[in-house]
């Protein structure tokens, strides 16, 4: 490897750099896995100035990953082969791997996904900070006899079914933590003609549901909705859903709207091969810019493949539109039907100046935006950098701020 790749590999509490033996590293993570992966090929050959590795899966070796001075990846080693080629490759899995891995009988009542998150980490053993507030609590949520990551993935689904929102399992620096996604869009803007390789649209309403019923465990209908738009155009396609009872009339109709909403969307997944950018991983959102397609619009990483070799840095993402940048919490609903606050949607002027890639970021990333008129698509009430903004160089309010990221509240004021 170059000088822009280091690898640390720990041995029995004893660090060592083996940098020099490594021809190829590959980083990537996936929608609905517990853990991002460290697949690293050593050369394995007593030569010249190098001795082999020694790493044994057995015995619990680690490794840490940096690229060009930063961290990229810390885990343990949990797999490996050797060839008669004089290579070794092994596979290292960060700290969601124990949540995986570990099983319990898990029940909860009126509990947010947040806590269950928290708890499950507690009972194994695994480090944790940035832990978002999910807000929602779940009536019910037995898990018997299953993994963490099940009780946690399960608990995720609900808070997203009955508010809209997802919230992501994310592993740095040896900590798990837990993000709104929407609250970590990046400010990179992926390009044809910039930084952009490769792409591929695809477009499905295989699976669309125009219709939606909500039953109780003895077949009654306790609430339905329709979208009679798409029914027009592709024909009725229902979904039916059992719920507890125990949910109330306007949990229920909560719930029958958004199960409806995320249903009826067509699949719209764009895959991207581009140079490589290492805060682009599975869990964040991107801005993508794709001319011969009319493309222009915020995508979130569903699947990611980064790789390392000698001085260069690719990455492949798999893509999903994100179609959740509209959607309120409770507190800015509030907030907007008091008047007088900026609220998600409105049409901004921001007086230019830095922009954070989350709401609670330390530092600004890159130089100073363009001031101008800007869309503002979230806001995170009480945080550092309360706003998100895109700017007219990347939507449909005029002139040409650049800005694409959250920022302080004194920099905005309403148009």
């Amino acid at each position: 490897m170059t000088a822009n790749a280091k690898l640390i590999v720990v041995k029995e509490g004893t660090a060592y750099d083996m940098s020099n033996l490594v021809s190829k590293v590959v980083w990537s993570g996936r929608k609905g896995s517990s853990a991002r992966t460290l697949q690293v090929e050593f050369i394995d050959d007593d030569g010249y100035k190098h001795d082999r590795t020694g790493i044994d899966v057995e015995q619990g070796h680690q490794c840490i990953f940096y690229w060009k001075n930063e961290e990229l990846f810390r885990g343990i080693f949990m797999r490996q082969s050797q060839s008669g080629k004089k290579r070794i490759s092994l596979k290292a899995y960060d700290l969601g791997i124990y949540l995986a891995n570990n099983k319990d009988t898990f029940n909860y009542t009126n509990k947010k996904a947040s806590e269950i998150f928290t708890d499950c980490c507690t009972r194994f053993g695994i480090p944790y900070s940035g832990i978002a507030d999910t807000a929602y609590k779940i009536p019910e949520l037995p898990k018997p006899k299953t993994t963490a990551w099940d009780a946690i993935a399960d608990a995720l689904s609900l808070t997203f079914e009955a508010t809209g929102i997802r919230y992501y399992p994310v592993c740095k620096g040896g900590q798990m933590s837990l993000i709104e996604r929407r609250e970590n869009i990046l400010q990179w803007v992926i390009e044809t003609g910039v930084n952009l390789q490769d792409y591929t649209l695809t477009k499905s309403v295989e699976d669309i549901k125009t219709r939606v019923k909500l039953l109780s465990k003895e077949g009654t209908v306790l609430a339905e909705a329709s979208d009679s738009a798409i029914e027009k155009k592709l024909g009725i396609f229902q979904e039916v859903v059992q719920v507890k009872d125990e949910m109330n009339s306007a949990q229920l109709t909560e719930l029958v709207n958004s199960t409806l909403a995320e249903s009826s969307k067509p699949v719209n997944s764009l895959t991207v091969s581009a140079l490589g950018l290492p805060e682009v991983i599975t869990g964040v959102g991107v801005f993508v810019i794709v001319k011969p397609l009319g493309i222009s619009k915020t995508y979130y990483v569903e699947e990611d493949t980064h790789t390392f070799e000698g001085p260069h840095h690719s990455m492949s993402l798999k893509l999903s539109l994100a179609g959740d940048l509209s959607v309120e919490k409770q507190e800015q609903k509030e907030s907007a039907s008091s008047g007088g606050e900026i609220a998600a949607g409105d049409t901004v002027s921001f007086a230019g100046g830095y922009h954070y890639v989350s709401s609670t970021a330390g530092s600004p990333t890159g130089g100073a935006r363009k001031a101008g008129l800007a869309k503002c698509t979230l806001v995170a009430k009480g945080a550092k950098h309360p706003y998100h903004l895109i700017g007219g160089a990347y939507t449909n309010v005029d002139g040409n701020s650049n800005v694409y990221g959250w920022v302080d509240a004194d920099t905005v004021s309403k148009a």
